[in-house]
């Protein structure tokens, strides 16, 4: 698709992963996945982990809300970006919550303090079914030999995107360059997956460092914390209220295991910039590599 118009944008982040928010629910614009790779170039383009775009949605007080990864692919999930795009909205309408149409779901998001930048996100249903990870072949999902002996066994979760969950001695010694890419792409997943490096400090604590699928190396994911928390209490090593400690800083997260099940993350926002992306940037042969 070529652009023809300017493309407002907003730059947020949640403890450090971060996001371009594109607001389509006017002009319904959406760049394709070559576009979206060189809006999120942090060379040439924005930059950003991953793109998050605003469209409308039939239902009052609800968005939708489409995720895009920085190599242009479906996110599935994101939970910092949803939770940075609540916000924004909610500012916007001067309101307290607000519900998000996805492909994972209807996901409500709010805040108790009106002045507050720290949002909660309910990121619905998890499941451990290898059917909704999805993998290439029944495995038991609390403990799964990928093959990598260094790492030992990983727990899958699916919380509307694809996660492998690692225990290690020492979170901060993980090589996530190396382990990231041969996990994330290992021939178990049909879709690649999210890669989550855990130590478990205590009952309640968490300290986490994250390879995202179709990103790399991130300061944070939310999702990838609620699939953490979820690996960890199934395995019985933590309560099902825990604090994720990340590289970008600390989010709560909530698995209401005896309820319904939802898992609810909380942790801050950021604004950074808004700005207009010109229509030009999408007709530079040098920045979209089209001769």
């Amino acid at each position: 698709m070529t652009l023809a118009t300017d493309l407002p944008f907003y730059k947020m982040h949640g403890l450090g992963n971060d996001f371009i928010v594109l607001d389509s629910r006017d002009n319904q614009l959406m760049p394709d996945e070559q576009q979206m790779r060189c809006l999120a170039d942090r060379h040439k383009g924005v930059g950003c982990d991953q793109i998050m775009v605003m469209r409308p949605s039939d239902q009052a007080g609800t968005i939708r809300l489409d995720m895009f990864n920085a190599d242009g692919s479906p996110a599935g999930a994101c939970g910092n970006g949803t939770r940075c795009v609540a916000r924004l909205v909610m500012d916007q309408a001067g309101c307290d919550d607000i519900g998000i149409e996805t492909v994972a779901g209807y996901l409500k998001s709010w805040r108790t303090d009106s002045k507050s930048d720290v949002i909660s996100a309910d990121m619905g249903p998890v499941s451990l079914d290898w059917r909704d990870i999805p993998t290439s072949r029944a495995v038991d999902t609390l403990a799964v030999d990928m093959g990598f002996p260094e790492l030992g066994v990983a727990t899958l979760v699916s919380i509307g995107n694809p996660h492998a969950v690692f225990f290690v001695e020492n979170a901060d010694s993980v090589d996530l360059l190396h382990w990231g890419p041969l996990a994330e792409k290992h021939a178990l997943f049909s879709n690649r997956a999210n890669i989550e490096f855990i130590e478990v400090l205590d009952r309640q604590s968490i300290r986490m460092r994250v390879w995202e699928r179709g990103a790399g190396v991130t300061l944070a994911c939310g999702s990838g914390a609620c699939a953490a928390a979820v690996a960890s209490a199934c395995r019985g090593l933590t309560d099902n209220e825990v604090t994720l400690r990340l590289d970008g800083g600390a989010l709560n997260i909530f698995w209401r295991r005896d309820t319904d099940g939802h898992v609810v993350m909380t942790g801050p926002t950021t604004y950074v910039a808004e700005g207009v992306i010109s229509a030009s940037f999408f007709h530079d042969p040098e920045t979209v590599g089209v001769a």
